[in-house]
Order: structure tokens, then C-alpha cells, then sequence
């Protein structure tokens, strides 16, 4: 096995493993510590069906289950698979989040217990674009400006996604009623590491706690501006068969446009996190 880094900002490629045969604990154990490291992690050329994708996911924690509407409700799918896709049947979406350009966020960061972990397998890809973006978000905190650091420390941010209403979120509207919502500092500290991240993020986080509105927005798109800076990112151009796992606790993530009528098509699974401090 080889681990060969992706980019000087994060990541790495895992060489040389077949996932879909159950790995040795020492093998497993050398692809944790690398994530642990790289913050996320590519293994290309794999051949997956949902069990096995699954059963690896379930070797870094507990799975959870989809809960997405528009997921795919095929008979014998494992319950926590999500399909991320544009593509129709029937005249439906098989999938979630099916094109279009995606603001860098931390999935599921407007829950109690966001996923620590995400794991993407792509099956069907655009011939351009739909890349996926990954920002650094221990590198954002290290080299935030002391100030903003001092100011910050302590304080929380509220995070909120709608589903049912993407296109009409906008930072400081009133959150309409049943939409989930949570509050999680804006500096989390990894479990494992104990390193500290930045835990904001342009797509969820509408403002954060305890300040005036206009304080809010003007530190938030600050610090937005200043997490995704190309230097902090890793930019991911897909192909068949890749599997990428990502530490949502230190690491956000974006997607860029593509072409609606190319098909699109990667399976999902999450991993449960802890609430974050």
C-alpha cells in the first residue's frame, strides 16, 4: 500500500487496496492514520456495490441512515446509501442534490450530531466539470488574524439548511418553522487530534450567536472569503471508480457547475459524529 499526497493544502491517494475485500486491522489502521493526516483520502479504480461500500464506511464509525425523501427507494438498497444524481426514471430523480453549483459547507453541521465522516463513489461523471472543492479548515484557523481569533473564541454560530426551500435561504431571514437548526462553536476541536478548525461555512451557517446582525455577516463573509482561498483548497476532477472519504469535522467541501444534461451519478454514505465542543 502507498499513500502518496494529493496537494500541499490536504489530501492524499491510497494505493495498491482493493475495497471490495475486506481489509487486514493493520492495513485499516494505516488508511486511518492517513486520514487522520490528510484530512481526506482518494482510492481510485475500485468496483463497489453498496454492501461492500458500506461495510468499509462502517470500519471508521457508525452509519447513518439516509433520511433524504428524494433518495432512491430501490428494494434491497442498504439504508444508508444516498444517491447523489441527476438523473431521471420514469420522470423522477433516482437521487438528492442533483446539479448545480454547491457552496463549501461541512455536511450535516445544521444538526445535534453532524457526520464526522462522508464517503463518495462516483459511477456516472460529466465529461467537464462537477468537480468537488475541499478546503483545509485547520489551516483556516492557524492563520486567522489573532484579533479575529480572540474575538471569536467560545462563541457559536447557527447552522441551518432547508430543504424543501435551497434557493430562498439567505443569512438572517427568519428560519420558517420545522426547518432543523443548531448552534456548534465556531472554532470545533477534533476529537482525535485536538486540533482546533474553523466551523463555519458559506452554504449553512446564518449568523453567529450573541452578535448584532451586521457585526455577523461582515465576520462570517470574512471568514468565508478566508477559508476558501486557493491556497487551503484541493480541487477534485472525478472519474469513474473513484471513492473519497472526508473529514467533515476539519474539512468543508464544494461543487462546481456542470452541464445538467450530462448525467451525473455517486453513491453516499455517512458516518455519525459526535456533538461538536
Amino acid at each position: 500500500m502507498q499513500i502518496v499526497p494529493l496537494s500541499s493544502a490536504l489530501g492524499a491517494e491510497i494505493r495498491g487496496v482493493d475495497l471490495a475485500q475486506p481489509l487486514d486491522d493493520e492495513t485499516f489502521r494505516r488508511i486511518e492514520q492517513a486520514w487522520f493526516e490528510h484530512l481526506i483520502l482518494l482510492i481510485r479504480d475500485q468496483r463497489l456495490d453498496e454492501e461492500q461500500q458500506a461495510r468499509f464506511c462502517a470500519r471508521f464509525g457508525t452509519l447513518v441512515a439516509s433520511y433524504n425523501a428524494k433518495r432512491e427507494t430501490a428494494a434491497g438498497q442498504h439504508p444508508a446509501v444516498m444517491y447523489v444524481s441527476n438523473i431521471r426514471e420514469n420522470g423522477k430523480l433516482i437521487g438528492s442534490l442533483p446539479d448545480g453549483e454547491m457552496h463549501f459547507h461541512s455536511d450535516q453541521c445544521h444538526t445535534e450530531q453532524p457526520a464526522m465522516a462522508t464517503m463518495l463513489y462516483a459511477m456516472e461523471i460529466p465529461s467537464q466539470g462537477g468537480d468537488t472543492l475541499f478546503a483545509n479548515m485547520y489551516q483556516a484557523y492557524e492563520t486567522l488574524a489573532p484579533e479575529l481569533k480572540s474575538k471569536l473564541e467560545g462563541l457559536k454560530a447557527e447552522n441551518v439548511y432547508d430543504y424543501n426551500a435551497e434557493s430562498l435561504m439567505r443569512r438572517g431571514s427568519k428560519i420558517r418553522e420545522g426547518v432543523q437548526h443548531c448552534a456548534h462553536p465556531v472554532f470545533r476541536t477534533h476529537p482525535v487530534t485536538r486540533r482546533k478548525a474553523l466551523y463555519v461555512n458559506r452554504l449553512m451557517t446564518d449568523h453567529i450567536v450573541g452578535l448584532p446582525a451586521g457585526e455577523s455577516e461582515t465576520i462570517l463573509l470574512r471568514l468565508f472569503d478566508h477559508a476558501e482561498q486557493p491556497g487551503m483548497v484541493y480541487t477534485h476532477r472525478w472519474r469513474v471508480g473513484d471513492l473519497i472519504l472526508w473529514d467533515n469535522r476539519c474539512t468543508q467541501h464544494a461543487r462546481t457547475d456542470f452541464d445538467a444534461s450530462e448525467r451525473r451519478k455517486l453513491r453516499r454514505i455517512t458516518v455519525r459524529g459526535e456533538r461538536p465542543f
